[in-house]
């Protein structure tokens, strides 16, 4: 009777131990997932400012005096793709 009171008590000591365990890794998942957002939110305004820059980088090309034949067909190749964009938008308000 002894030996199972013994029995009982290990394995109740094995499920507290189980569950401290159970509830720090639920508080490191929770920390985890709040870093996670963090660094998603992070990346999300990089690639926002990336993004600002690359258009700032063209302001400047294209503002530069003289531009060279690459920079050329860059811009006309930008300038049919808003023209295309314009023709679509025209056509939707024409249906």
């Amino acid at each position: 009777m002894n030996d199972i009171l013994q029995q009982i008590r290990r394995i109740q000591d094995k499920l507290q131990l189980l569950q401290k365990q159970n509830q720090q890794l639920q508080k490191d998942q929770e920390r985890l997932v709040f870093q996670l957002q963090s660094y998603q939110e992070k990346d999300r305004l990089q690639q926002h400012r990336l993004e600002e820059l690359e258009r700032q980088i063209e302001v400047l090309k294209l503002s530069r005096p003289q531009m060279d034949e690459t920079d050329k067909q860059a811009l006309e190749k930008r300038i049919n793709q808003y023209l295309k964009e314009i023709d679509k938008c025209l056509a939707l308000l024409n249906t």
